[in-house]
Formats: structure tokens, sequence, C-alpha cells
């Protein structure tokens, strides 16, 4: 595996960086950088959707063929590696980089002609309703039922999904449905596209441990989907839950985000005292913890290389992004640990008010940094449990991986 840039490649990147200075907005990145929560929020997400959607390259993952950049491996990773290191809001990846992919790789032409184009304008907002009470880890265990009508045109769908994140402000949502009870939990399950602005369609807020409105229940009672706005064939849902889920885990890169925000850590440690006349960031113990840390980010910024380089042979993700998934969670949780122990009593502070930036904004004590520091702390303890959680990811590395 070449590491080294091409000549070519090295000048894609500087196009990046021109483009990230002359058009990121700043009020988009001081939004994203004072924002606690998973996902990145819609007002900050879609502003900047628009402008990455004007200059052609929001779809920079979908094919050429489907309105998308047709960007190598190689330079997807170096535009989200640039977008982190700018500062740069995460994109809204429910849309664009989970569901678009099922759709332009197993839809009709006429599904493709429908949603594609409005992932793009931003007139779709997507939820995912795959997690249900009582079959979270145990995906294949849900009980949310569709029954097709007599005359075959649309099914009536009833159940519950929960953890559904931002399903208050979706319009739209890709969900996993049990159609056949009688065979086998795996083969009875296929993958529905439902309008959120329907009668029996109603969304409970889950408030989080720091008090964010990320994620939701949602019931479902009696709502009537169109058999057109099924996916595959009937049954067909756990092959395209498997699909995208490997596009969840790995189909991002996660080291340059978190060496961006480690790097901001170790900013704010030069300016912190370690109480006994130095700075925190020339303690030892402090700069164990922080080398662990980077040693972490550069070992996945490493995998995440390779799974590119294998993808670039045409080869599939494969296992290797449980892989993935496990280390940037852990990670994660790491980092923000260490950004909440850089702060001391002022990294504590737990405001409630909604969003953290803005005009209208709660004043910070101390610094921005510090009023956003344990609430994100708190919300990545998601991190371990969302998109499978670091029991199932390490199953899926015993088996398939080590072959134990």
């Amino acid at each position: 595996m070449d590491i080294e840039l091409s000549p070519e490649e090295t000048a894609f990147r500087d196009e990046v960086r021109a483009f990230l200075t002359a058009n990121l907005p700043q009020d988009v990145k001081d939004g994203a950088a004072a924002s606690p929560t998973v996902f990145v929020e819609p007002d900050i997400g879609q502003q900047w959707n628009k402008v990455l959607n004007e200059q052609g390259w929001l779809a920079y993952q979908w094919p050429k063929d489907v309105g998308g950049t047709g960007w190598s491996p190689v330079q997807r990773y170096i535009f989200e590696k640039e977008c982190a290191l700018a500062g740069a809001p995460n994109l809204t990846v429910l849309g664009l980089k989970l569901v678009a992919p099922v759709i332009y790789s197993f839809g009709t032409p006429e599904q493709k002609a429908k949603y594609l184009p409005r992932i793009l304008s931003g007139e779709d907002y997507w939820c995912q309703g795959f997690s249900e009470p009582g079959s979270g880890s145990d995906l294949a265990s849900l009980q949310t039922r569709a029954v097709l009508s007599e005359d075959g045109t649309h099914y009536k769908v009833t159940g519950s999904k929960i953890w559904t994140t931002h399903a208050h402000w979706a319009n739209m949502m890709f969900t996993l449905v049990r159609t056949d009870p009688a065979v086998k939990k795996q083969a009875g399950i296929s993958f529905l596209l439902i309008d959120m602005n329907q009668p029996g369609v109603s969304v409970r807020p889950i408030l989080t441990l720091a008090g964010d409105h990320e994620v939701n229940q949602v019931f479902l009672e009696d709502v009537i989907v169109p058999v057109e706005n099924r996916i595959a064939e009937e049954g067909a849902g756990w092959k395209l839950a498997k699909f995208l889920l490997e596009n969840e885990r790995g189909g991002s890169c996660h080291a340059p985000k978190l060496g961006y925000d480690l790097e901001q850590v170790e900013a704010m440690a030069r300016e912190q005292s370690d109480g006994r006349g130095g700075q925190l960031a020339d303690d030892a113990q402090w700069k164990r913890r922080v080398a662990k840390a980077r040693l972490g980010v550069q070992s996945l910024e490493m995998i995440e290389l390779k799974i590119l380089s294998e993808v670039a042979k045409g080869r599939p993700p494969g296992p290797q992004t449980s892989l993935t998934k496990l280390l940037a969670s852990n990670l994660r949780q790491e980092v923000d640990l260490l950004a909440v122990d850089v702060l001391g009593p002022a990294g504590l502070q737990l405001d409630t008010i909604r969003p953290l930036y803005g005009d209208n904004a709660p004043p910070a004590v101390h610094s921005k940094a510090a009023q956003v520091a344990a609430a994100r702390y708190l919300n990545s303890r998601a991190w371990t449990i969302f998109g499978g959680t670091n029991e199932v990811q390490a199953g899926i590395i015993a088996r398939t991986v080590l072959g134990l």
C-alpha cells in the first residue's frame, strides 16, 4: 500500500483546500465546533450541503452516473480529511451515505430518479428506522409488521422504532419491516421507504444524558406504504441492511476528524496550568495519555487507508469495517474525555439551552470549548452502541477476521 500522494492527488488536495478556505462559512464552522451532538444539526448541515451541492461535490461518494463526483477512493479520503482539518461539519449521513447507496445500488430506475435528486437538494431529509424496543443488537428479531394488501398495491405497517436520529426533522424514513413471520427471521424482512408526513406516524422525543434532543421513538399505526416504496424484492431487507451497515461502519474516514479534535485538546493543554507552576501539556502523565490517543488515531488511519486500497481494487470493504467502527468508537470517547479533563472545572458546565451557537446561545463559562465539552462527552457514550455495539463488532471480528 503506497500512502504517498501522486502529483495529481496532491493537486486535488490543494484544490479542496483552496475551496474550503474560500467557501466554508464561518458561522457554519463555529456552529459545528459548538455542537455536542453526534450528528450535525440540520440548520448547519443543510447550509453546508447546499454549498457543496452547488460545487458539485456533495455526492462525493456516489458513482458519476447517478449524480455523484465519480471520485476515486483516495480522492474521497483526501476530501474528508481536508474537511475535517478545516473544521467543517460532518455531512448529513443518513440520506447521503446510508440510504442513497441502497437506492442507487438496488433501486429501480424510477426510485433512483425520484429520490436521489431530492437527497442532493435537501428536499428530502431522512431518518433510519432499524432498532426497536427489545430488538437493538439483535436486529433480525424486529417485530414491526408490514402486511401486503389483497390487491398488492400497498403495505399496512404497524410497529415502533427507537433511537431514531432526527426523526423529528425528517420527512422520510428508510426502515426494516417484517413481511413474512413464517420463515427464518432474517428471510422475512423487507426494506421500505416511508413518508413521515401521513396519518399514523407519530414521533416521541428522547433526550440524551446531555439534554440534547437528537433521538426519538417513532410509532407506526396502520401506516400506508405503496409497494413501489419497497427496495428490491420482498424478503431482501436483511441483505440490504448488511450492505447499509457496512457503509455506516466503514464508509467514512474517522481518523482525520479524531486527529483534528485531538489537536484542539493539545492546544488547550498548552494554555492550562498543571497546578505546579508549569503547563499541563508538559505533565508526564498527560503526555502519556495524549500519546496513546495519538497512536490510536494513527493506527486507525492506517487501517482506513488499507480498506481504501482494497476498495480501489474493486473489492468490498468487508468485515474490516467492524474493526474501524470498534476503534473509532473507543477513540472518540477517549478524545472527548481528554477534552473534559484538560478544562478542569470549567469543562463540567452543562447548559440545557440549545443550540450552543448563534445569537441566542447561552453565555459560556471560560470558553466555547469548555461549554460544549461535558455535553459532547456524554453524547459520545452512544458511539459504542449505535451502528452495532462494541460487543457486536467484537463478535464479527472474532468470526470473520480471526476465524474463531
